[in-house]
Protein backbone atom coordinates (compact mmCIF):
# COMPACT_ATOMS: atom_id res chain seq x y z
CA UNK A 1 0.00 0.00 0.00
CA UNK A 2 2.86 2.26 0.90
CA UNK A 3 4.83 2.32 -2.57
CA UNK A 4 1.47 2.75 -4.57
CA UNK A 5 1.49 6.57 -4.30
CA UNK A 6 5.21 6.48 -5.27
CA UNK A 7 4.99 3.90 -8.57
CA UNK A 8 1.77 7.02 -9.54
CA UNK A 9 4.38 9.73 -8.86
CA UNK A 10 6.77 7.75 -11.26
CA UNK A 11 4.08 7.42 -13.95
CA UNK A 12 3.04 10.57 -14.01
CA UNK A 13 6.49 11.86 -14.67
CA UNK A 14 7.33 9.82 -17.16
CA UNK A 15 4.27 10.79 -18.81
CA UNK A 16 5.10 14.94 -18.57
CA UNK A 17 8.26 13.50 -19.86
CA UNK A 18 6.88 11.76 -22.99
CA UNK A 19 4.48 15.03 -23.12
CA UNK A 20 7.71 17.26 -23.65
CA UNK A 21 10.06 15.24 -25.53
CA UNK A 22 6.70 14.84 -27.98
CA UNK A 23 5.99 18.71 -27.73
CA UNK A 24 10.07 19.50 -28.53
CA UNK A 25 10.01 17.43 -31.18
CA UNK A 26 6.98 18.70 -33.34
CA UNK A 27 8.11 22.19 -32.49
CA UNK A 28 12.04 21.26 -33.61
CA UNK A 29 10.34 20.28 -36.72
CA UNK A 30 7.98 22.70 -37.19
CA UNK A 31 11.13 25.63 -37.11
CA UNK A 32 13.15 22.99 -39.67
CA UNK A 33 10.47 23.43 -41.84
CA UNK A 34 10.39 27.08 -41.66
CA UNK A 35 14.28 27.73 -42.63
CA UNK A 36 14.18 30.14 -45.26
CA UNK A 37 16.24 29.15 -48.13
CA UNK A 38 19.51 30.88 -49.00
CA UNK A 39 20.02 32.47 -52.31
CA UNK A 40 20.40 29.62 -55.16
CA UNK A 41 23.94 28.26 -55.50
CA UNK A 42 24.96 29.71 -58.96
CA UNK A 43 27.56 28.15 -60.71
CA UNK A 44 29.56 31.59 -62.00
CA UNK A 45 29.62 33.12 -58.26
CA UNK A 46 32.32 32.53 -55.96
CA UNK A 47 31.68 31.37 -52.09
CA UNK A 48 33.96 31.60 -49.31
CA UNK A 49 34.53 29.99 -45.98
CA UNK A 50 31.13 30.47 -44.49
CA UNK A 51 28.51 31.49 -47.19
CA UNK A 52 25.68 30.34 -47.17
CA UNK A 53 23.87 28.57 -50.75
CA UNK A 54 20.74 26.69 -51.36
CA UNK A 55 20.01 23.85 -53.90
CA UNK A 56 17.39 21.35 -54.17
CA UNK A 57 15.40 22.35 -51.04
CA UNK A 58 18.45 22.72 -49.22
CA UNK A 59 21.24 25.15 -47.51
CA UNK A 60 24.80 24.56 -47.76
CA UNK A 61 28.29 26.05 -46.38
CA UNK A 62 31.27 26.38 -48.17
CA UNK A 63 34.58 25.61 -45.78
CA UNK A 64 36.80 27.33 -48.44
CA UNK A 65 36.82 28.96 -51.81
CA UNK A 66 35.25 27.43 -54.62
CA UNK A 67 33.43 28.34 -58.10
CA UNK A 68 31.09 26.06 -59.82
CA UNK A 69 30.94 23.04 -57.68
CA UNK A 70 27.70 22.00 -57.35
CA UNK A 71 26.31 21.27 -53.63
CA UNK A 72 25.52 17.56 -52.85
CA UNK A 73 28.31 16.19 -55.38
CA UNK A 74 31.56 16.94 -53.47
CA UNK A 75 31.23 14.45 -50.80
CA UNK A 76 31.34 14.23 -46.87
CA UNK A 77 35.05 15.92 -47.05
CA UNK A 78 34.13 18.19 -50.00
CA UNK A 79 33.69 22.20 -50.39
CA UNK A 80 29.73 22.03 -49.61
CA UNK A 81 29.19 20.49 -46.48
CA UNK A 82 26.39 20.71 -42.93
CA UNK A 83 23.02 20.16 -45.33
CA UNK A 84 19.72 21.30 -43.84
CA UNK A 85 16.18 21.43 -45.21
CA UNK A 86 14.79 24.78 -46.11
CA UNK A 87 11.45 26.09 -47.18
CA UNK A 88 10.21 22.31 -47.79
CA UNK A 89 12.11 22.91 -51.26
CA UNK A 90 10.08 25.44 -52.67
CA UNK A 91 11.03 28.16 -50.48
CA UNK A 92 11.93 31.69 -52.33
CA UNK A 93 15.50 30.71 -52.25
CA UNK A 94 15.16 28.08 -53.99
CA UNK A 95 11.90 27.27 -55.37
CA UNK A 96 12.26 23.35 -56.46
CA UNK A 97 10.77 21.28 -58.97
CA UNK A 98 7.37 21.95 -60.32
CA UNK A 99 4.74 19.62 -59.28
CA UNK A 100 2.67 19.48 -62.90
CA UNK A 101 5.84 18.19 -64.09
CA UNK A 102 7.33 21.21 -66.05
CA UNK A 103 11.14 21.11 -66.07
CA UNK A 104 11.25 24.90 -65.17
CA UNK A 105 8.39 26.21 -62.13
CA UNK A 106 6.80 28.89 -62.39
CA UNK A 107 8.73 30.25 -59.30
CA UNK A 108 12.01 29.47 -61.14
CA UNK A 109 10.74 31.19 -64.30
CA UNK A 110 10.12 34.11 -61.70
CA UNK A 111 13.20 34.05 -60.42
CA UNK A 112 15.25 34.06 -63.73
CA UNK A 113 13.30 36.69 -65.28
CA UNK A 114 12.70 39.48 -62.33
CA UNK A 115 12.13 42.35 -64.12
CA UNK A 116 10.91 40.67 -67.27
CA UNK A 117 7.77 42.53 -69.34
CA UNK A 118 4.20 40.92 -68.47
CA UNK A 119 4.06 40.05 -72.11
CA UNK A 120 6.16 36.74 -71.75
CA UNK A 121 4.12 35.12 -69.37
CA UNK A 122 5.18 31.59 -68.05
CA UNK A 123 2.19 29.61 -69.15
CA UNK A 124 2.87 30.86 -72.62
CA UNK A 125 6.05 28.92 -72.62
CA UNK A 126 4.24 26.23 -71.12
CA UNK A 127 2.07 26.64 -73.63
CA UNK A 128 4.24 26.92 -76.69
CA UNK A 129 6.13 23.72 -75.37
CA UNK A 130 3.32 21.17 -75.86
CA UNK A 131 3.97 21.98 -80.14
CA UNK A 132 7.56 20.75 -79.57
CA UNK A 133 7.24 17.70 -77.16
CA UNK A 134 11.44 16.49 -77.69
CA UNK A 135 12.40 20.42 -76.21
CA UNK A 136 13.11 19.23 -72.49
CA UNK A 137 11.82 15.90 -73.13
CA UNK A 138 15.08 14.29 -74.15
CA UNK A 139 17.92 12.57 -72.70
CA UNK A 140 16.80 12.21 -69.90
CA UNK A 141 16.59 14.91 -66.52
CA UNK A 142 19.85 16.37 -66.60
CA UNK A 143 20.30 17.13 -70.21
CA UNK A 144 16.38 18.15 -70.00
CA UNK A 145 17.23 21.23 -67.23
CA UNK A 146 20.68 22.01 -68.93
CA UNK A 147 18.77 22.68 -72.49
CA UNK A 148 15.69 24.42 -70.86
CA UNK A 149 18.58 26.97 -69.11
CA UNK A 150 20.47 26.98 -72.19
CA UNK A 151 17.30 27.90 -74.26
CA UNK A 152 16.03 30.41 -71.84
CA UNK A 153 19.80 31.77 -71.07
CA UNK A 154 19.63 32.74 -75.06
CA UNK A 155 16.19 34.12 -74.54
CA UNK A 156 17.50 36.29 -71.81
CA UNK A 157 20.37 37.62 -73.22
CA UNK A 158 18.32 38.44 -77.05
CA UNK A 159 15.44 40.57 -74.74
CA UNK A 160 17.41 41.47 -72.03
CA UNK A 161 15.65 39.63 -69.58
CA UNK A 162 12.40 39.00 -71.78
CA UNK A 163 12.11 43.19 -71.37
CA UNK A 164 12.01 43.47 -74.93
CA UNK A 165 9.68 42.69 -77.16
CA UNK A 166 10.15 43.73 -80.53
CA UNK A 167 13.70 45.05 -81.72
CA UNK A 168 14.89 48.24 -80.72
CA UNK A 169 16.44 49.53 -83.65
CA UNK A 170 14.46 50.39 -86.14
CA UNK A 171 17.01 51.11 -88.47
CA UNK A 172 17.24 47.59 -89.56
CA UNK A 173 13.56 47.36 -89.81
CA UNK A 174 13.93 47.49 -93.84
CA UNK A 175 16.99 45.11 -93.96
CA UNK A 176 15.13 41.90 -93.22
CA UNK A 177 13.12 41.53 -96.48
CA UNK A 178 14.82 39.21 -99.02
CA UNK A 179 12.88 40.29 -102.13
CA UNK A 180 14.37 37.01 -104.33
CA UNK A 181 11.86 34.61 -102.06
CA UNK A 182 9.15 33.82 -104.12
CA UNK A 183 6.60 35.08 -101.50
CA UNK A 184 8.36 38.14 -101.52
CA UNK A 185 7.02 40.60 -98.34
CA UNK A 186 3.30 40.72 -98.42
CA UNK A 187 3.37 42.44 -95.04
CA UNK A 188 5.73 45.40 -96.45
CA UNK A 189 9.42 45.91 -96.61
CA UNK A 190 9.96 47.03 -93.17
CA UNK A 191 7.43 44.10 -91.55
CA UNK A 192 9.55 41.32 -90.91
CA UNK A 193 11.99 42.88 -87.87
CA UNK A 194 13.06 40.97 -85.02
CA UNK A 195 10.84 39.71 -82.31
CA UNK A 196 9.99 37.46 -79.49
CA UNK A 197 12.15 35.44 -77.31
CA UNK A 198 14.72 34.99 -79.95
CA UNK A 199 14.43 38.36 -81.70
CA UNK A 200 12.85 36.26 -84.87
CA UNK A 201 13.59 38.45 -88.32
CA UNK A 202 13.54 37.81 -91.82
CA UNK A 203 10.37 37.22 -94.83
CA UNK A 204 11.89 33.54 -94.77
CA UNK A 205 12.16 32.71 -91.17
CA UNK A 206 8.25 34.06 -90.66
CA UNK A 207 7.61 32.23 -94.00
CA UNK A 208 8.59 29.20 -92.65
CA UNK A 209 7.86 29.06 -89.08
CA UNK A 210 4.17 29.97 -89.91
CA UNK A 211 4.20 26.94 -92.30
CA UNK A 212 5.82 24.81 -89.10
CA UNK A 213 3.13 25.77 -86.83
CA UNK A 214 0.01 26.58 -88.98
CA UNK A 215 -0.07 30.62 -88.38
CA UNK A 216 -0.13 33.45 -91.08
CA UNK A 217 3.06 34.91 -90.07
CA UNK A 218 4.22 35.88 -93.74
CA UNK A 219 1.04 37.69 -94.15
CA UNK A 220 0.61 38.72 -90.51
CA UNK A 221 4.15 38.71 -88.77
CA UNK A 222 2.81 40.96 -86.04
CA UNK A 223 1.02 37.84 -84.57
CA UNK A 224 4.31 37.63 -82.72
CA UNK A 225 4.74 40.60 -80.49
CA UNK A 226 0.67 40.11 -80.06
CA UNK A 227 0.19 36.39 -78.90
CA UNK A 228 2.80 35.51 -75.75
CA UNK A 229 2.09 31.78 -77.07
CA UNK A 230 3.01 32.35 -80.55
CA UNK A 231 5.94 34.48 -79.49
CA UNK A 232 7.22 31.33 -77.91
CA UNK A 233 6.01 29.08 -80.35
CA UNK A 234 8.40 31.13 -83.21
CA UNK A 235 11.39 31.17 -80.37
CA UNK A 236 10.82 27.54 -80.10
CA UNK A 237 10.54 26.37 -83.54
CA UNK A 238 13.86 28.17 -84.21
CA UNK A 239 15.69 26.74 -81.47
CA UNK A 240 14.56 23.21 -82.55
CA UNK A 241 14.34 23.10 -85.89
CA UNK A 242 17.14 25.83 -87.30
CA UNK A 243 20.62 25.71 -87.65
CA UNK A 244 21.12 29.45 -88.86
CA UNK A 245 24.52 30.16 -88.72
CA UNK A 246 25.39 26.99 -87.31
CA UNK A 247 26.04 23.20 -88.42
CA UNK A 248 23.03 22.52 -85.74
CA UNK A 249 20.09 23.32 -83.91
CA UNK A 250 20.33 25.00 -80.44
CA UNK A 251 17.97 21.53 -79.34
CA UNK A 252 20.96 19.57 -81.07
CA UNK A 253 23.79 20.96 -79.48
CA UNK A 254 22.35 20.38 -75.84
CA UNK A 255 20.84 16.90 -76.57
CA UNK A 256 23.97 15.60 -78.35
CA UNK A 257 26.92 16.78 -75.94
CA UNK A 258 27.94 19.45 -78.46
CA UNK A 259 27.35 21.68 -75.80
CA UNK A 260 26.20 26.04 -75.21
CA UNK A 261 28.55 26.96 -77.03
CA UNK A 262 27.41 25.62 -80.12
CA UNK A 263 23.49 26.92 -79.46
CA UNK A 264 25.03 30.57 -79.20
CA UNK A 265 26.81 29.50 -82.92
CA UNK A 266 23.27 28.68 -84.24
CA UNK A 267 21.72 32.32 -83.12
CA UNK A 268 24.76 34.41 -83.78
CA UNK A 269 27.86 32.76 -85.70
CA UNK A 270 30.84 34.28 -86.30
CA UNK A 271 28.94 37.50 -85.13
CA UNK A 272 29.69 36.27 -81.75
CA UNK A 273 31.97 33.08 -82.12
CA UNK A 274 35.72 32.20 -82.95
CA UNK A 275 36.68 35.59 -81.52
CA UNK A 276 33.66 38.16 -83.16
CA UNK A 277 32.54 39.16 -79.79
CA UNK A 278 33.51 37.49 -76.48
CA UNK A 279 31.61 39.74 -74.44
CA UNK A 280 28.71 39.08 -75.59
CA UNK A 281 29.35 35.60 -75.54
CA UNK A 282 30.51 35.76 -71.96
CA UNK A 283 27.32 37.51 -71.32
CA UNK A 284 25.44 34.75 -72.52
CA UNK A 285 27.31 31.61 -70.67
CA UNK A 286 27.17 33.38 -67.61
CA UNK A 287 23.35 33.41 -67.85
CA UNK A 288 23.69 29.84 -69.15
CA UNK A 289 25.45 28.82 -65.53
CA UNK A 290 23.15 30.81 -63.60
CA UNK A 291 20.07 29.39 -64.92
CA UNK A 292 21.37 25.96 -64.10
CA UNK A 293 21.99 27.24 -61.01
CA UNK A 294 18.51 27.62 -60.44
CA UNK A 295 17.32 24.50 -62.37
CA UNK A 296 19.90 22.91 -59.99
CA UNK A 297 21.89 21.12 -62.93
CA UNK A 298 25.62 21.41 -63.44
CA UNK A 299 26.33 23.56 -66.79
CA UNK A 300 28.47 20.77 -68.31
CA UNK A 301 30.89 21.61 -70.76
CA UNK A 302 31.84 23.25 -74.23
CA UNK A 303 30.25 26.58 -72.74
CA UNK A 304 32.40 28.90 -75.54
CA UNK A 305 31.88 29.28 -79.47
Amino acid sequence: MSRRPHRRLMALLGSLALALALATGVSASAASAQTACAAPWNAGAVYTQGNVASHNGQNWTAQWWTQGETPGTTGEWGVWRDPVACGGGSGPGDPGPDPSGAVVSEAQFNQMFPNRNSFYTYQGFINATASFPAFGNTGGDTVARQEVAAFLANASHETGGLVHIVEQNQANYPHYCDSGQPYGCPAGNDAYYGRGPVQLSWNFNYNAAGAALGLPLLTNPWLVEQDPTVAWQTALWYWNTQSGPGSMSGHTAMTTGAGFGESIRSINGAIECDGGNPAQVQSRVTLYQGFTGILGVAPGGNLYC
